[in-house]
Parts: C-alpha cells; sequence; structure tokens
C-alpha cells in the first residue's frame, strides 16, 4: 500500500508541474502575439488637457485603443495639461501623459516651474504632432501685431502651465512683459473664447494643435484672426529656446483667408520609468499602430516614422522596442 501511495503522489505531482507549464507558456504566448500584456496592471489613467483642447479629443481614442490592445482599462481624464500632468504623473494619479515636449524638458531638468524639483524618472512613450502656438483674436479688437497687445487684457493660461510659458517668451521676444505690458488672464481655453466674445478679453494664447475645439465655436459667432509671427522673430525664438519650430495655420483654418506663419512646440505622450515594459511597448504599439483609425485630423500626423523625433527625454525602453522593430 505505501509503494502504490508513494507512486500515485509523485503522478500527482508530475501532473501538477505539467500543468503550470502549460500555464506559463500560454501566458508568455498571449503577450508576444500582442494579446493584452503580462503586468498585473488592471487600469490605466490617462490625463489629457480641458474639455475644449485636442489633448481630450484626442484622450478618448487613444484610451479605447489601449484598452484593446493591452487588455488594460484605460480612462482619458480631464486636466489642466502638460504642467498638471507631469505632477500627476509624480503623484501616482497618473500613469500616462499628454505632455508638451517643452513642458517635458523643463521637468526633466528641473527648470523654469519645475526648478529644484527635476523629476528623474519622467520617460517618453513618443512625440504625435506639433502643438501650435496660436495668438488667437477677433477683427473687432483691432489686434493684427504683437506691439498691438500693450496694455490690453490678453489670456496666458494658468500660471506654470504651458500655454503660460510659451506666452512668457513669445512676448519677451516681441520685447513685451507678461506682466508689465499686458493684462494678463488666467483662463483656459474654453474660458479663452468665451471671453473673445463677449468681449472680456482682448486676445488668447492657445497652444494645440489645430483646429482646436474652442477656437473653431469662436469662428462660429465671430471672426477669428490669428497673430502672425514673423519669419525673424521666430528665428530669434527658436535660437534662445531651441525646442521651437516654425509652423504654419493654413488658410481656410477658422475662416482664415491666408496662411498664418507662427511656431510650435511637439505634443508628446509620457510616463514613469516605473511603467513595466510589456506595457509601455503595448501602449506604443496601440497608439502609433493604430494611427490610422483615428478619426481627428492630427490622427495624420502620428507617424512611427516621426514619434521619436525632437523628444528631449530618454524614450521608455517598452516603446523604444516597439519603434525598433518598426524599422
Amino acid at each position: 500500500m505505501k509503494k502504490q501511495y508513494s507512486l500515485l503522489t509523485v503522478l500527482s505531482l508530475v501532473l501538477v508541474l505539467v500543468l503550470a507549464a502549460c500555464g506559463g507558456e500560454s501566458t508568455t504566448e498571449g503577450t508576444e502575439e500582442g494579446g493584452g500584456t503580462s503586468s498585473d496592471i488592471e487600469f490605466l489613467s490617462l490625463a489629457t488637457g480641458g474639455t475644449q483642447g485636442t489633448y481630450y479629443a484626442l484622450g478618448g481614442t487613444f484610451a479605447d485603443l489601449i484598452s484593446d490592445e493591452t487588455g488594460i482599462k484605460t480612462t482619458a481624464e480631464v486636466s489642466q495639461a502638460s504642467t498638471a500632468n507631469v505632477n500627476a504623473l509624480k503623484a501616482g494619479d497618473a500613469e500616462i501623459a499628454f505632455i508638451q515636449t517643452d513642458i517635458a524638458y523643463y521637468a526633466k531638468n528641473g527648470e523654469l516651474m519645475f526648478e529644484g524639483d527635476a523629476m528623474d524618472n519622467l520617460v517618453a512613450i513618443g512625440g504625435l504632432y506639433p502643438e501650435t502656438v496660436q495668438l488667437v483674436t477677433t477683427a473687432n479688437s483691432g489686434i493684427t501685431s504683437y506691439e498691438d497687445l500693450k496694455g490690453k487684457k490678453v489670456s496666458v493660461g494658468a500660471p506654470g502651465s504651458g500655454t503660460y510659458a510659451n506666452a512668457e517668451q513669445l512676448l519677451e521676444i516681441h520685447g513685451l512683459s507678461i506682466n508689465d505690458d499686458i493684462q494678463p488672464q488666467n483662463l483656459d481655453f474654453g474660458e479663452s473664447t468665451d471671453g473673445l466674445q463677449t468681449g472680456q478679453i482682448d486676445a488668447a494664447f492657445i497652444t494645440a494643435g489645430y483646429p482646436t475645439a474652442a477656437v473653431e465655436a469662436l469662428n462660429a459667432t465671430a471672426d477669428v484672426v490669428v497673430v502672425p509671427v514673423a519669419a525673424d522673430k521666430a528665428d530669434e525664438l527658436i535660437a534662445k529656446y531651441p525646442y521651437y519650430a516654425v509652423d504654419t495655420i493654413p488658410s481656410g483654418t477658422y475662416g482664415l483667408e491666408s496662411d498664418v506663419p507662427t511656431v510650435s512646440v511637439l505634443a508628446m505622450i509620457a510616463a514613469t520609468a516605473e511603467l513595466p515594459e510589456d506595457v509601455a511597448y503595448g501602449i506604443a504599439k496601440a497608439i502609433w499602430g493604430g494611427a490610422d483609425s483615428i478619426s481627428h485630423a492630427k490622427g495624420a500626423m502620428i507617424k512611427v516614422e516621426t514619434a521619436l523625433n525632437g523628444i528631449g527625454i530618454p524614450v521608455h525602453p517598452g516603446a523604444q522596442k516597439y519603434f525598433d522593430e518598426q524599422k
């Protein structure tokens, strides 16, 4: 009886080990084929921006793509955009976030609004599209140049925001001070265009991919004017702040009768270095591999070929692996 019992015990142990081995092979195979991830993360929060900005407009689609690709439920969250999103990543309130490349650079290096508070573990998943700096006003304001802003009420975004930094730097290049030469108003995009419509403000800086929903809404009730950045001023700005690039808002956008020269930074998706490698891989595959299914106009600009251009901070190894495989 003892021998029989021992034999049954051994056989049982062998069976358990075989089943365990089969189960392990199944999990690994599923991960390699993209049928989810091996991580135990069950939820991802994607920090976007205000409801009338491009981040939020794209965020819902990105969340769906990530959920489908990784099997991790992903939700797009309203936020105050770039600077707030860096802080959300720091605090663990979001796992992934939209951030302007200039703000990511400041955060990584502890500069400007992040002075003395560098975020060492901030990494990029990839770059998306140009974030155009749009100085928006209406025909009724009479404003056609930066010099016309002197003494005017101008929305510059929240202090410490990406838009605020862009406004401050562009005003500086044009010989103006954000605190001394204009009446700065700290409004979000929707509040800015509402203020322009009612005449409570004279102009507004809006840094977002065009067409921006808030500006399109304004165009339905007023003649939109976007103040140009002259070529020599753009060159001067880029020489001092190299994360800017020359950009153009084409005619027809917001009813504009001609192209408007301006400048832009880059929108990116960022995370922390602690995000598991297979999750970062799945996020990159979902967004850049699924860009053809993005209906927003900016979807056409989200390309694997340009995903690592102008990033300025380290790329997450999981995302890097995905982009390397596409070469």
